[in-house]
């Protein structure tokens, strides 16, 4: 890809200039936060391990910092922005790079199937590679996973704090059920931390940059995906309690207390373990048991 430096918006007066000139009024609601080193967005654009033959979605473009280190090296580069007065400067600051194009839209509406067949269909692989607004980032991130689109890599920018829950093992405090719903489709892992002096205007967290690489194959044979998430939520449901007094709250009626002190057991779970302490192996033994259980509930009401 051409190097077209000069256009680079990526460094605090560039980016405070544009603001100026466009007399911009950052909103907090959308959590714009505009990066600002050229190096750390580099470094972005590079955990994705672009090539002429690959193509990047970008979320949140903003002013287009990252856009620009990205049309650096995909060979199609897409950005949805959901705030429309960023669109003539994203056109500005784009114009050197005719690979990159934008849509108008909240990505949580997009169909995403639909973009890719009409923008990524000559790629070899796509990723997905964006500073996220903190406030969307879970269910940006879950909708990408859970419509099962054909990606190679997500690398975001986000909140330390949820990046380090994206990535945590079992036992420890941070881990939980979005632990376990990223580990399930990907493998996270941690690129940089990144200190909120490089932002304009200057969030106040810390900020991370994860890269989560798509699976094959979930890390456990789960038979009915739906229950196996079911049961994650549940059993997270209130942090403290047991394992058994969170499967009697939100999966078993009280009265099915014993066929699931017998589930347990056949799993080799201790019922009085607490949810953080399950592996994701642990939990889709868990579910598969529950499944077979309701399956022979089922059987015998129909005979």
């Amino acid at each position: 890809m051409n190097n077209h430096r000069a256009a680079d918006v990526s460094s605090p007066n560039r980016t405070k200039e544009i603001i100026r000139k466009h007399g911009l009024t950052l909103k907090k609601s959308l959590g714009q936060n505009f990066l600002t080193d050229a190096n750390i967005l580099r470094n972005i654009a590079g955990a994705a391990e672009l090539d002429a033959s690959k193509g990047a979605l970008e979320i949140g473009p903003g002013i287009g910092a990252l856009t620009q280190q990205l049309a650096k090296e995909a060979g199609v580069v897409v950005a949805i922005e959901i705030d429309q007065r960023l669109l003539p400067i994203l056109e500005e600051t784009l114009e050197p790079y005719p690979h990159a194009s934008v849509v108008h839209g909240d990505v949580l509406k997009l169909d995403l199937h639909a973009l890719w067949q009409e923008r990524f269909s000559g790629c070899s692989k796509v990723s997905v590679v964006a500073n996220l607004p903190y406030y969307v980032t879970t269910p940006i991130i879950m909708k990408l996973l859970e419509e099962k689109l054909p990606l190679e890599y997500i690398v975001v920018m986000i909140q330390r704090e949820v990046a380090e829950r994206m990535a945590a093992k079992p036992g420890g405090k941070e881990y939980g059920s979005l632990s376990i719903a990223v580990q399930y489709y990907c493998e996270p892992e941690m690129v940089a931390i990144v200190p909120p002096t490089v932002f304009i205007p200057q969030p106040n967290v810390d900020s991370a940059v994860i890269r989560l690489k798509r699976r094959e194959e979930p890390p456990a044979h789960v038979e009915d995906e739906t229950l196996f998430f079911e049961i994650v939520h549940a059993c997270f449901a209130q942090r403290r309690k047991t394992l058994s007094n969170n499967l009697l709250a939100g999966i078993f009626a009280k009265a099915e207390k014993p066929a699931m002190e017998t589930i347990l057991a056949e799993c080799g779970i201790d019922p009085t373990r607490r949810g953080e302490t399950l592996s994701i192996a642990e939990y889709a033994r868990l579910a598969n048991a529950v499944l077979s259980y309701r399956r022979q509930l089922e059987q015998q009401s129909g005979d």
